[in-house]
């Protein structure tokens, strides 16, 4: 590969909005491990909330996403001579299948609103209650004028 073509592959890489359009690879190798990553993120995404155990795994799968992403990404400034265009270019697939995983693990959260409504009405009255205490509180200490 040439230098002009190593530069037009990371630039492909780096673009904003990369990622759209692009798919979860459906198997990858992780650290040297294959994974079913498109069914690991959409079992991880079909769940309206994690369980506290899961939550590790999560994390620990994004973590070595993000490694092996460094890697490929390191193999083409790197190694750019030494690969062929196509192999370039599968890096470069792979990548932004990888960072289309990690946007779909990283946009995970509390996915219940309804419980996360009512946490924040409840929060909202506590603090309602505390602010009438001391309001009140504090007129009935004293004469007033």
């Amino acid at each position: 590969m040439k230098a002009y073509e190593q530069k037009q592959l990371l630039a492909r890489i780096d673009r904003e909005g990369a990622t759209v359009g692009a798919e979860i690879p459906e198997r990858i190798d992780v650290q040297g491990e294959p994974i079913d990553l498109q069914s690991f993120v959409f079992e991880i995404k079909r769940r309206d909330t994690i369980p506290t155990g899961e939550r590790e795994r999560v994390q620990q799968a994004k973590k070595n996403l993000r490694r092996e992403r460094l890697q490929r990404r390191q193999r083409i400034e790197n190694d750019w001579a030494d690969m062929s265009w196509a192999e370039g270019e599968e890096l470069v697939e792979a990548i932004i299948g990888l960072d289309r995983a990690l946007n779909a693990l990283e946009s995970l959260g509390p996915t219940n609103i309804e419980a996360e409504a009512d946490a924040k009405d409840a929060a909202d009255k506590k603090r309602w209650m505390n602010f009438l205490k001391k309001a009140l509180g504090r007129e009935g200490s004293g004469p007033r004028t």
